[in-house]
């Protein structure tokens, strides 16, 4: 098994408790860099595998090949964790390497772990507390929408539809003895409650 570990924006004391569980527990840990290596340190001796910044796509996906066939050799052995700062789900290096896997090697299970993202370090940093709907954008094209407090989901997700949005999720209460999530557009209910949440992805 493979599990993407977010390990926060650098703070030692912003590791969660399950984060360092599962480094504590896993049989070998990989880390895209240096102040990954870091922070993992207490916790298991890491190993960098190189995701190096550069442009050059045939470069590029043939060094994900070779992370990824190095990874999925240990991960069908036992439990590898792969620690970066962080969300594993945000922008990250994980949902890279996901992918590739997903791809060559589909019979690796996968999950991850969540970790303090750069949008909530922001807002605690500078002091901005968020009320209302906001955006979160690198530049890019948007092709994704989460709606919170979801109470009527199934008119939420006509609205979606109507802007182009053609797969959907529906989660509820997450993380709690009562979680659910609905991954079958068909199955999504018409009532949530304030704890719903709506995504979407074009």
């Amino acid at each position: 098994m493979l599990i993407g570990i977010g390990l926060g924006p650098g703070d030692p004391e912003l590791l969660t408790l399950k984060a360092v569980n599962v480094l504590k527990n896993s049989d070998k840990v990989y880390v895209p860099g240096r102040l990954a290596k870091d922070l993992v340190a207490p916790y298991a001796d890491a190993e960098i595998l190189e995701f190096p910044m550069i442009r050059d796509i045939e470069v590029l996906n043939a060094l994900w090949k070779e992370n990824a066939d190095r990874v999925a050799e240990e991960s069908r052995k036992g439990t590898v964790a792969f620690g970066l700062i962080g969300d594993p789900n945000f922008f990250s290096t994980f949902s890279h390497l996901k992918k590739v896997m997903n791809r060559y090697y589909p019979d690796v299970e996968t999950a991850t772990v969540p970790g303090i993202s750069s949008i909530t370090s922001f807002a605690a940093r500078t002091d901005v507390a968020v009320e209302n709907s906001f955006e979160v954008s690198d530049g890019s094209e948007i092709g994704y929408k989460i709606h919170l407090k979801a109470t009527q989901p199934r008119k939420i997700m006509e609205q979606l539809e109507a802007e182009g949005y053609r797969e959907f999720i529906f989660a509820e209460r997450l993380f709690s003895d009562n979680e659910l999530i609905i991954s079958k557009k068909e199955d999504i209910p018409v009532k949530g409650n304030y704890f719903s949440i709506i995504y979407g992805k074009k």
